[in-house]
């Protein structure tokens, strides 16, 4: 669930660029390498190459059941990806940043990080990470190390410099707060193990496994190319969007890796929460697991899509059930903005031939609707640029109660046989309206925003935030297509 969450929220702030017309690079894919991934192969007696291929297609294979809007998908075990891992060993070797020395100290295969003493939980025989209770061995190796160390003082102006860069702000305390604390230098090879890339000039070493991971996102638009139109046209990337328990690989090594290498560095590190179920943190043990593919399959992908992105509130831990899934569904979905659809609709279809009506006088009423919607566009442009996501579907859904409520309250069927041109006017007005909110709402439920705007002639080329303000958008000739129930009240079901 934490991994659709990251994908979906991703997957929102692409199509939203893509509805203001910018140009998009939306990348996922699968980090293959290092100690764990070898001994899971191991356990599953398989090949570990073949191993990753099983689990890399189960991922790619998620981004159609999510929707993703994704451009590529990187693997890195692909040989592009490694060329791009030994260009920036080779550029931090050059700057001076690695060096040849021994590690000891406790590492976590699970997490695969490095931990400090104090980092430690030690119960009986037992030693495990404070923050993730992933279980920790004592290392000792031969390691080539990264210089973090001299890249403390860089890095906290870079922090200061750029406040937006690590988001939200309680994140960017807390990274501060950890680089203030003090760098050791980092190691970046390993000996012990073999499925990895191996550092150039030394076969012995295997890069590890986050230097190796973190470059997926140069890889994936061809580095060390620079001059290639991919990485000319989308480095340094907007935005990545990761979980908070990878945050220090991405705000702290990540940052310093390029530095050292003289890269730009991403605009923004936005760090989202953990994805709790009735308040507790998933697991086997308690049985309180919820799969996303099951409720996929059993409300349907926009629904979950709409869950998350409504009820979770971006950054923070975000708790959900299936009975908030529901309701959420119920009360938005099918009881708001499905209902006002459904209803403008089949009353087009039974009183006007199933074609829009022209407009004659707009009241004041009618401008009000429009207009409040129209003249919220750059301020929900600026809440998406600050990842507020739970902001913009507030006010989406505001559009929407305070649509239904103009429909009940002008009562367009009482006027039929006594004033018509006030309701064409009030049909227009109010198909208007279900075309901007369906806009809108694009990012976050594309199938049925898509679906309702083709039911007014309308397709993937009108679904753009210039379309809101164009009033000559629809084909009054044309007849609307037939509509169905576009979201299913859920009964009790369990």
């Amino acid at each position: 669930m934490g991994h659709a969450y990251s994908s979906i929220v991703a997957d929102v702030f692409a199509r939203f660029k893509r509805l203001e017309g910018k140009n998009v690079f939306f990348l996922t894919g699968t980090d293959e390498h290092g100690l764990k991934i070898q001994r899971e192969a191991e356990k599953n007696s398989k090949d570990t190459k073949s191993f990753c291929d099983d689990v890399s297609a189960k991922f790619k294979n998620l981004t159609k059941i999510l929707n993703l809007s994704t451009d590529d998908f990187i693997r890195t075990t692909e040989q592009r990806h490694h060329n791009s891992v030994k260009a920036i060993w080779n550029k931090l070797v050059e700057s001076g940043d690695i060096y040849l020395s021994k590690y000891a100290g406790w590492y976590s295969v699970s997490d695969e990080a490095y931990y400090t003493e104090d980092e430690i939980l030690t119960e009986g025989n037992k030693k495990t990470a404070k923050s993730s209770g992933s279980a920790v061995d004592w290392f000792e190796e031969e390691s080539y190390f990264f210089k973090l160390s001299s890249w403390e003082d860089k890095l906290l102006d870079y922090y200061k410099k750029n406040p937006e860069f690590i988001s939200p702000k309680s994140r960017n305390n807390e990274i501060t707060q950890f680089v203030k604390s003090g760098l050791n230098d980092l190691s970046v090879s390993r000996t012990s193990f073999k499925w990895g890339i191996q550092v150039p000039n030394n076969k012995k070493h295997i890069v590890y496994v986050w230097l190796d991971a973190l470059t997926n996102y140069l890889s994936g638009l061809n580095f060390p190319d620079t001059n290639n139109k991919l990485y000319k046209d989308f480095w340094p990337a907007n935005i990545h969007i990761i979980g908070k328990d990878i945050l220090r690989f991405h705000a702290v090594y990540w940052p310093a890796f390029l530095m050292a290498a003289k890269l730009p560095l991403p605009l923004k590190i936005y760090s989202h929460g953990w994805i709790l179920s009735d308040d507790k943190k998933m697991s086997k043990s308690i049985g309180n697991i919820l799969d996303p593919i099951d409720i996929i399959e059993k409300y349907g992908i926009d629904q979950l899509r709409y869950y998350l992105i409504k009820e979770v509130s971006l950054g923070n831990d975000g708790n959900i059930s299936m009975e908030n899934l529901k309701n959420c569904i119920n009360n938005d979905l099918a009881n708001n903005y499905g209902n006002l659809c459904q209803r403008v609709f089949s009353f087009i279809e039974k009183n006007c031939n199933s074609k829009l009506p022209k407009p004659s006088k707009f009241e004041e009423v009618d401008l009000n609707l429009t207009n409040n919607l129209i003249n919220s566009v750059d301020a929900l442009i600026i809440d998406m640029e600050k990842q507020d996501l739970n902001n913009y579907i507030k006010k989406v859904v505001e559009f929407s109660f305070n649509a239904n409520k103009y429909f009940n309250d002008l009562q367009p069927w009482a006027l039929k046989k006594t004033n018509l041109d006030r309701m064409n006017t009030i049909l227009f007005t109010i198909v208007t309206q279900i075309k901007n909110i369906s806009i809108l709402l694009s990012p976050i439920i594309p199938i049925s925003s898509e679906k309702i705007l083709n039911i007014m002639n309308l397709n993937s080329k009108d679904m753009l935030l210039k379309s809101i303000n164009n009033k000559n958008i629809f084909d009054h000739m044309l007849q609307f297509k037939k509509t169905s129930i576009l979201f299913k009240k859920i009964e009790n079901d369990n």
